[in-house]
């Protein structure tokens, strides 16, 4: 039986590798990512670099690497006051959530792949959720996405799995993990294509990746990648 998968890919470094993770396991690989007038929108951009990056340098995965779905859920910009969706300082909360959450976003992200990967036979979906090197969001929790996918399965009439091959590991480990998957090939393409920093900025390139250097975002890469590279 052909084993499928949908991975909610963004362009970043954790959907780069949990993508890759899902190439070398499925049969069949889809790729679904979100216009949701996010403030890095170039991540849109390298998301179509780094699936060609990979089908021109994986040809094991090429074969494997199906179509790419891109969805407009521009609402989410017009409906949420955050630093991811608008030109804001990051800053904390009192609620003690930086205010680059959008809330409900990964939570939508789900519903919609689920609804997509139910059209295209898609057995599971898979994302780069993390609980240990993360902001806080409550929507990256375990418990959250084991809820959820009792929730879409029950609402869908349809069982989903949802896989989130990052969900214990730190930056340094998912590092680790694309180095295993596709050794320095990975490596480069995960550091030159894929984006992560939260304001967009792609003008200097760092020995971890592009990225403006100061934001959340950047700051766990940076700090992953020294890690990662550190003599034992």
């Amino acid at each position: 039986m052909t084993s499928t998968a949908l991975v909610l890919f963004s362009g970043g470094q954790d959907s780069t590798t949990c993508l890759a993770w899902a190439l070398q396991r499925y049969d069949r690989v889809e790729t679904i990512g979100f216009d949701y007038g996010q403030r890095h929108a170039v991540e849109l951009v390298c998301r179509k670099d780094i699936l060609a990056a990979l089908r021109t340098r994986f040809p094991a995965w090429a074969t494997k690497l199906g179509e790419d779905h891109v969805l407009d859920m521009t609402l989410l910009s017009t409906i949420s006051e955050t630093a991811m969706t608008s030109a804001r300082a990051i800053e904390m909360e009192k609620n003690g959530l930086p205010n680059t959450f959008v809330p409900g976003r990964n939570l939508l992200f789900f519903i919609y792949a689920a609804a997509v990967a139910y059209r295209r036979e898609l057995k599971l979906l898979v994302g780069g959720m993390c609980e240990t090197d993360y902001s806080g969001y409550p929507d990256c929790r375990d418990n959250t996405l084991k809820a959820l996918q009792v929730t879409l399965s029950l609402g869908m009439d349809h069982p989903l799995v949802i896989e989130t091959p990052l969900m214990w590991l730190d930056k340094r480990q998912t590092w680790q993990m694309a180095q295993d998957l596709g050794g320095a090939t990975l490596l480069e393409i995960v550091r030159e294509k894929s984006h992560t920093c939260y304001v967009g900025d792609r003008s200097t390139l760092h020995k971890w990746g592009y990225g403006c250097g100061s934001c959340p975002a950047c700051e766990l890469r940076l700090k992953g990648y020294e890690a990662f590279t550190k003599p034992a």
